[in-house]
């Protein structure tokens, strides 16, 4: 089936949505202020039922709006057209655009229930994915952001979906209180514009846009830089002074830009606002669960990393999708030996036990004793990352790992 016969097959009237945690709440408030008839699916039937009795989400995002706005007297209600249910089969056969709003580790077990659904559904599916994750493709052992995820599985019935990713700068808390906010939406051009213009559109004082071709590009930068907001977090405890967060910003992007080339993206994304607007919102705001995430790691160390996780999740409502993202990234880099040190640093600090001065002496080592000299990509090596991005990099270990590229 043409991408036009697609296109013209979708009813932007029927959205649905999956996963209502934070976010997948927060587009359930958005929609329901622009008068839209959303399905909420989420797999427990006492939770649907008490979100379709007292219109507020009883697990999540609910006790931060009332500690935001005075009390749960002033939380707002969901709109009575957003009707949540367990039926997963109902959701995909009535809904034309179904917002993934879950967690990339459970984005495969979602797509095996979502894949004999499409397959039988008398029409067309587009898949809104606002996931920021990385995860290693089974089969290849490859890095592979959420749409790259999505095509892998659904593979052989590409004329049945569309897949459309929603990029930052965002948070939930704003979206779901109607703050000014603009996203990124990328993918096909046509599909994209649907998107823009039926589902976001209606009230560009609160949610507006922008339209980015590079998909991959915008998921690898909305990923990784949760990894950069664990790390600022982190530092933010060390007082080491206020100039090198300056650095750990420009050098992760230096890594941010190489890692994303390597999955199949462009330099450009990382200069959008879903690169660099969206890393500096989550690096420096408490509103930020990857940044909670690395001030409360650092504050509930005990020389434990797996001990001192726990502990900092029963803190944070909702996933934060940098530590997972962490360990991916790191085995992607010791299989490609890839050198990326502010990354390398985060993995050690998360996952490797020590105490807190290690932590400390970790992120000066990744700052300040970068092997790199340049600052800049000359024109000989932009060349070479446009042609053979898979061999252009910097390595870690070995006799290449002295060139300056």
């Amino acid at each position: 089936m043409a991408l036009s016969m697609l296109t013209s097959n979708l009813d932007a009237s029927r959205i649905a949505i999956i996963g209502p945690g934070r976010l997948g709440t927060s587009f359930a408030y958005k929609f329901g202020r622009d008068n839209k008839k959303v399905n909420l699916y989420y797999h427990d039937s006492d939770v649907c039922r008490a979100i379709n009795r007292e219109h507020l989400n009883p697990k999540h995002l609910t006790a931060d709006l009332a500690a935001r706005l005075g009390g749960m007297d002033h939380v707002p209600r969901l709109s009575n057209r957003i009707v949540a249910t367990n039926d997963l089969e109902r959701i995909v056969e009535l809904n034309d655009f179904i917002v993934l709003s879950i967690t990339m580790n459970r984005l495969p077990e979602l797509l095996n229930y979502l894949k004999p659904l499409i397959e039988k559904k008398s029409g067309d599916t587009c898949l809104i994915t606002p996931i920021k994750g990385l995860t290693a493709d089974e089969m290849t052992k490859e890095l592979i952001t959420p749409s790259q995820l999505i095509d892998s599985y659904l593979f052989d019935m590409s004329y049945k979906y569309e897949v459309v990713c929603i990029g930052g700068p965002f948070f939930d808390m704003d979206i779901a209180l109607g703050n000014p906010v603009c996203v990124t939406v990328a993918g096909r051009r046509r599909i994209a514009k649907i998107i823009r213009k039926e589902l976001i559109r209606f009230n560009r004082r609160e949610l507006n846009s922008y339209y980015n071709f590079d998909i991959v590009g915008v998921e690898a930068c909305g990923s990784l830089k949760n990894i950069v907001a664990n790390i600022k977090g982190v530092t933010d405890s060390l007082y080491l002074g206020d100039s090198i967060p300056g650095t750990i910003f420009a050098r992760s992007g230096v890594e941010i830009r190489s890692l994303s080339k390597l999955l199949g993206g462009s330099f450009q994304a990382f200069h959008s606002q879903a690169g660099v607007g969206d890393m500096y919102v989550t690096v420096s705001s408490e509103a930020s669960k990857n940044y909670r995430y690395g001030k409360l790691f650092y504050e509930l160390y005990s020389g434990n990393p797996i001990e001192t996780n726990l502990k900092v999740l029963e803190r944070i409502d909702g996933t934060p999708e940098g530590p997972n993202t962490i360990r991916n990234v790191h085995k992607y880099l010791e299989k490609k030996n890839m050198y990326s040190p502010l990354f390398n640093c985060a993995y050690k600090m998360f996952n490797e036990g020590g105490n807190k001065k290690d932590i400390l002496e970790q992120v000066i080592q990744a700052c300040q004793f970068d092997k790199r000299t340049k600052e800049y990509i000359g024109p000989f090596s932009r060349i070479l990352y446009n042609l053979i991005p898979n061999l252009w990099y910097r390595r870690h270990k070995g006799p290449l790992s002295h060139l300056e590229i």
